[in-house]
């Protein structure tokens, strides 16, 4: 995970930071050269880079700062790219998901069914995968997606919100999972809580303002959530909270209270059918349909965080309101005389300066003694390299009034056990995006943390344990050794802590988290090793819950065992590897997996790209058992990045191909379009060669290459401010480049440029597929019309024949062998058969985006969910 050190980058569709955990090798890095665990493992190397690669970016890319320097160091490209690719040129109105939704409902259906074939148990530390570029043997064994939210009850009910792929449901304490929410219009969960009554009430919008967050669809509620399903008809109220993000439920006087990212809402727990009521919003002219919804700041301007429900005097209420990077409305507010007002007296050793105000979590215990706060500083984000915690503070008067007295700063968790103690990355470096607080409700002074880790005191802060470190690296208990699994160390969490619940099962109770890579549990009662690390932390992910988050998937032959081996990149779990005779994946490459290459011939002839183009390259799967840390010559995958990755020019998910007539033919795009042909054979950053400069500012967005003829898409600026895109065409071999004339008022808009698909059988016929929205939901110049465009000249011209292609974001293409076109979209995905002018939907998938399609050497057309895994059918069955 990448945090961002500055800036208000967040945008109306989607939250706009890096997520994923930061794991680069220096461009330069060897297996010669390495002698050491890979960057993810080496925390102050870690560090460096991610320091070195913000500056990077923000010199290159922010140019004039219009907000006193405030946006210099943001990572803009991986901070913006998700919410751009769905917003540019301007502000999405509320509804746009929803009407796509129900527009891609009514169209007919292809048949064919799909299939998913990565609900199967996904093992982060597979012993066959450790060369140096994989996270293997860190210690966080099974994983799925990443999980925003969790709630549990006393009889082993278990509900599990994932960022993308929906709500699911265990009655067995965790496992043996089953989805609950797939009918709703949005699989995007922001917060899950249970109520008195046992209802379950999920809040939609992921909040936790990453870089591939969704919006939501509203609130829904389940009266028998143990045997229900979610549905449009148990949503509570009206549109009021459509088109927003929630980040927490809180319950009081006969109310739910939602923290939006729209202001604080209310709605009676009983009259289930009336309007939500907006109880504050610091902004309200900023509020869609008022004076200001369409200023560029629109969608900071009332962000709020929780709420804190007196239990003496639930009447009393206290909001924690504010953005992560600082605003003056930042702030605690209780109700006066009767309207909302900053609380700036009394509250004791929690801040009152806006400055030092950002996200902020509350618990209160079961018992009504205790109160506790953990608190993001907009002050120490921009400032402090190390942490942007402000601190986990306690209310010992069980008041949400305090006052508060801190009961632990970066400093103390840091020295706790903590895997997080080189500067640069401390426990609290995420604390805007990793936040979660629990107390046991039998001890008032047994209280739990999630940030980056898991921490745990037991006497009411006096005392830290990080009983879920970041991983393992770099502690004398961890081995690299197969034999050892994790040498002495014992199993923990994966990493970037969001969601936290307890309850009990078979009599016993359980604390269960949920990170970026899913969901895991443990005895409230559990035990410690001499480093205060559990020793009995269990994964839940075992397979049932498919919740992964693809970018990118690749299909080639399975030459050791037949059929094929399906690769794809994942947000911050690395790249999966699923060979045919797989019952368990392996992860053949750590952090953040985006842009995949798989040889068709060959399925172990791989290429990966981590972030910003760092691209790495193995012929053998990158199978290792770790005998390269003592002989590096045994190192079985390289880093090949091109030169636009060290500048910073490139995107976080940067585009990369292969050409279909050459596979040892790659194009690459960052700010230059970038050709390299000795295929899988290649070992250095500088056997890449420079096709062509987009141009001062542009950097790419897709690439296609068939022949020697190659596209690139690129945009720049590429958020709303002066937004512009282009396309240039020229060969391979740096001859023939040219930019297409795309003046804003084209046929082509002026919107995000997602990929192109090539007809294999004539490099001059193309299809162009353009994210974003329609100038019927966005405001911005030249936003225009159309998802699908066709040039048969080349690029030269273009024709919109999107026809009655729902108004959604249109993600990639492909063209199948008998000319149809399949479009992957941000709810599913769409084919229109040769000659045919009208679309159809594939199959039934829940409303998750694809955000890649690959037809693979079997004939099948898989699908890269980011969310919900991978799917596949036999391209026969689409007519």
């Amino acid at each position: 995970m990448s945090p961002s050190r500055r800036g208000r980058r967040w945008l109306a569709v989607c939250a706009v930071t890096v997520s994923g955990v930061l794991a680069a090798v220096p461009a330069a890095a060897t297996p010669g050269a390495k002698t050491s665990p890979f960057g993810a493992r080496a925390l102050k190397a870690q560090a460096q880079e991610r320091t070195s690669h913000t500056d990077r970016l923000g010199a290159a890319l922010s140019g004039d700062d219009d907000d006193d320097g405030n946006e210099s160091e943001e990572i803009a490209e991986g901070a913006q790219q998700f919410a751009e690719a769905r917003t540019a040129p301007g502000v999405v109105a509320p509804g746009a998901f929803g009407a796509a939704w129900q527009s891609l409902s009514s169209l007919p259906n292809t048949g064919g069914t799909w299939k998913n074939i990565t609900n199967l148990p996904y093992d982060s530390d597979d012993p066959r995968y450790r060369d140096f570029d994989s996270n293997s043997s860190g210690g966080s064994g099974l994983v799925t997606g990443r999980m925003a939210a969790l709630a549990a009850d006393d009889d082993g009910y278990v509900y599990a919100g994932s960022a993308g792929g929906g709500v699911w449901r265990s009655s067995t304490g965790g496992g043996h999972w089953t989805p609950i929410s797939d009918k709703l219009p949005t699989q995007s969960t922001g917060a899950l809580a249970l109520d008195g009554a046992g209802r379950l009430w999920l809040g939609t919008g992921e909040a936790t303002t990453n870089a591939d967050a969704y919006l939501g669809s509203g609130v829904y509620v389940l009266s028998d959530p143990r045997r229900g399903t979610f549905s449009q008809r148990t949503r509570v109220g009206g549109d009021e909270l459509e088109s927003t993000t929630i980040h927490e439920l809180r319950f009081g006087s006969g109310k739910v209270w939602a923290a939006t990212s729209e202001g604080v809402w209310s709605h009676s727990t009983s009259n289930l059918s009336a309007h939500w009521k907006l109880e504050f919003a610091p902004n309200p002219d900023y509020l869609p349909g008022h004076a200001k919804a369409n200023d560029p700041e629109a969608a900071y301007k009332n962000i709020t965080n929780d709420i804190a429900v007196d239990p003496k005097d639930p009447t009393k209420v206290l909001l924690a309101v504010g953005w992560r990077s600082g605003d003056d409305y930042n702030g605690f507010y209780a109700e006066k005389d009767g309207s909302w007002q900053k609380v700036t007296t009394g509250l004791g050793a929690l801040p009152s300066d806006p400055d030092e105000i950002g996200q902020t979590t509350f618990a209160p215990s079961a018992d009504g003694s205790r109160y506790y706060a953990i608190e993001q500083s907009p002050k120490e984000l921009e400032d402090n390299p190390d942490s942007s915690l402000e601190g986990v503070y306690v209310s010992r008067s069980g008041s949400p009034f305090g006052p508060w007295t801190r009961i632990a700063d970066y400093h103390q968790l840091s020295a706790a056990g903590s895997a997080l103690t080189d500067p640069g990355f401390m426990p609290g470096v995420q604390a805007w995006y990793n936040q979660f607080l629990a107390v046991d409700p039998a001890d008032a002074d047994h209280v739990y943390a999630g940030l980056e880790e898991v921490y745990e005191s037991k006497d009411g802060g006096a005392k830290w344990s990080t009983v879920g470190p970041y991983w393992n690296f770099g502690f004398p208990c961890w081995s690299i050794d197969p034999a050892e699994q994790t040498g002495d160390c014992n199993p923990t969490t994966h990493s970037d802590q969001h969601g936290v619940a307890i309850g009990r099962y078979h009599g016993r109770t359980y604390v269960y988290v949920g990170n970026d890579g899913g969901v895991y549990k443990r005895p409230v009662d559990g035990a410690q090793d001499a480093d205060g690390h559990a020793t009995d932390w269990t994964s839940l992910n075992d397979g049932t819950i498919d919740a992964l988050q693809y970018y990118s998937v690749g299909v080639g032959r399975d030459l050791d065992h037949g059929g094929v081996s399906v690769t794809g990149g994942l947000q911050d779990n690395g790249q999966s590897e699923l060979r045919s005779n797989d019952t368990v994946m392996g992860s053949n490459f750590g952090g953040d997996g985006t842009t995949t290459i798989t040889d068709p011939a060959n399925g172990c002839n791989i290429a990966q790209a981590y972030v910003y183009l760092q691209v790495q390259v193995t012929q053998n799967c990158a199978v290792n058992d770790g005998s390269w840390v003592d002989d590096p010559a045994k190192a079985t995958s390289y880093s090949v990045a091109p030169p636009d990755n060290e500048t910073g020019e490139a995107r976080f998910v940067a585009p990369m191909s292969a050409d279909l007539k050459d596979s040892s033919t790659w194009v690459a795009g960052g700010r230059h379009v970038w050709v390299q042909s000795h295929g899988y054979a290649i070992r250095s950053s500088e056997e890449w060669t420079d096709a062509f400069d987009l141009g001062e500012g542009h950097t790419a967005t897709a690439v296609a290459a068939s022949g020697g003829k190659v596209y690139a898409a690129w945009c720049g600026p590429c958020d709303s401010k002066g937004f512009a895109r282009g396309i240039a065409v020229g060969n391979a071999d740096g001859t023939g480049w040219h930019q297409v004339d795309l003046p804003a008022d084209a046929t082509v808009p002026n919107r995000y440029l997602s990929g192109f698909a090539l007809d294999p059988k004539n490099a001059d016929h193309v299809y162009l597929a353009v994210g974003g929205f329609s100038r019927q939901w966005t405001e911005g110049p030249g936003a225009g019309v159309g998802h699908v465009f066709e040039s048969k000249d080349g690029g030269t011209t273009w024709k919109d024949v999107s026809g009655d292609f729902p108004d959604v974001p249109a993600d990639s293409a492909v063209v199948t062998p008998k000319g149809g076109l399949a479009v992957a979209t941000d709810l599913g995905v769409l084919y229109r058969a040769p000659g045919a002018t009208g679309w159809q939907r594939v199959g039934e998938l829940p409303a998750v985006a694809v955000l890649q399609l690959e037809i693979g050497p079997d004939g099948k057309l898989y699908a890269a969910t980011h969310g919900r895994g991978i799917y596949t059918l036999p391209v026969g069955d689409l007519r």
